[in-house]
């Protein structure tokens, strides 16, 4: 089969020819039709020092992926050859504590599809049955295959009751763009959605954004004041992972706001954490996706509202041929873009 896989344990990938993978009693072997670029696969290709420390080459990557079920282990019985399915990118021990309390996402052996085994960038992969999540027949491959980033975007955006709340996002990538479609749908008094990319900002705004802000020429107090605000947001999803959002973030919020950060930074980096203190905020790291709560959840979400499902699906900007990957990487890494698609069909 086709695979795009790190071969050596130096910058760049290889879409090569690898054997097929094998199904084992309790797993699902699925045909991979669409997979989307994460910044995960961004940082796997250029080989910084992360990634040198998650690969053991020669691997597949992605993560990312909608596909059609080939085969199932003997020992599956809730799935079957013909079912469409994407997959839970984070494989867990089922053993430590927080697994066994049912709180998966917060395993502390979790093993990442395409990270640290075989991934989705590939005609076929296998994944454990309890990872795979079956599609409706009204998901389409482009929608099943951002499902991922979809189960980010909404398990930051629902940490918090959002009705009637100033919603603060910081940084319009994929998942901020997601994000601002999910905290309208939920009810949100102001959605601002922040970046320094206009290209990005649009996309937030067409996605549910009431008011986008380029923090390069604007700032946030300003934003306040062309939407009468007076209190500061009351919550914040913190997406880009730059220490000047987080302090510009901290600066703008309501006393009592509550603040779920995702984006993850290159590194270390100081906070103002008087003003946390004072201002008696609570900080919440987010990683992942519940599982499988968020699945349910965003499932529900888009099979009740076409105008969420077109607002999601409006982030894919770009598809491209599996053979084409190497444009469709320069693409993501430009930041130019939305959701990067490969089509492996």
């Amino acid at each position: 089969m086709r695979a795009l896989a790190k071969t050596t344990a130096a910058e760049g990938l290889e879409l090569i020819d690898r054997p097929e993978p094998e199904c084992g009693a309790w797993e699902v072997k699925i045909r991979v039709l669409r997979a989307g670029l994460c910044g995960t696969d961004l940082h796997l290709q250029q080989w910084d020092e992360w990634a040198a420390s998650q690969v053991r080459v020669p691997q597949t990557i992605g993560h990312e992926f909608y596909g059609e079920i080939v085969e199932v282990g003997h020992e599956v019985k809730e799935l079957q050859p013909g079912d469409t399915c994407s997959a839970e990118g984070h494989i867990v021990c089922g053993y430590c504590r927080n697994c066994r309390a049912g709180r998966r996402h917060q395993c502390i052996r979790t093993v990442g599809l395409g990270v640290n085994t075989d991934g989705a960038f590939a005609d076929y992969v296998v994944v454990p049955v309890e990872n795979v999540w079956k599609h409706a027949d009204w998901v389409d491959p482009d929608l099943g295959a951002i499902f991922d980033p979809l189960g980010n975007a909404t398990h930051t955006a629902l940490q918090w009751p959002l009705v009637g709340e100033d919603v603060l996002i910081t940084g319009a990538g994929p998942i901020g763009v997601m994000a601002s479609a999910i905290a309208r749908h939920a009810g949100a008094r102001h959605v601002v959605t922040t970046d320094v990319s206009d290209v990005r900002l649009e996309l937030a705004k067409a996605a549910g954004a009431d008011l986008t802000v380029n923090v390069a020429t604007t700032r946030l107090a300003d934003a306040q004041r062309d939407l009468g605000m007076r209190e500061g947001f009351d919550v914040a999803l913190e997406m880009s992972g730059s220490p000047q959002a987080v302090a510009e973030l901290i600066d703008n919020m309501n006393h009592g706001g509550k603040v779920a950060m995702l984006g993850l930074p290159q590194s270390p980096y100081p906070i103002d954490w008087g003003k946390v203190i004072t201002h008696m905020l609570t900080i919440r790291g987010i990683y992942g996706r519940e599982m499988f709560e968020t699945w349910y959840l965003m499932t529900s979400m888009l099979s009740t509202s076409p105008a969420l499902v077109e607002a999601v699906r409006s982030v894919i900007t770009h598809r491209f041929a599996a053979e084409d990957w190497e444009q469709a990487f320069a693409v993501a890494r430009s930041g130019r873009c939305g959701k990067v698609i490969l089509d492996w069909s």
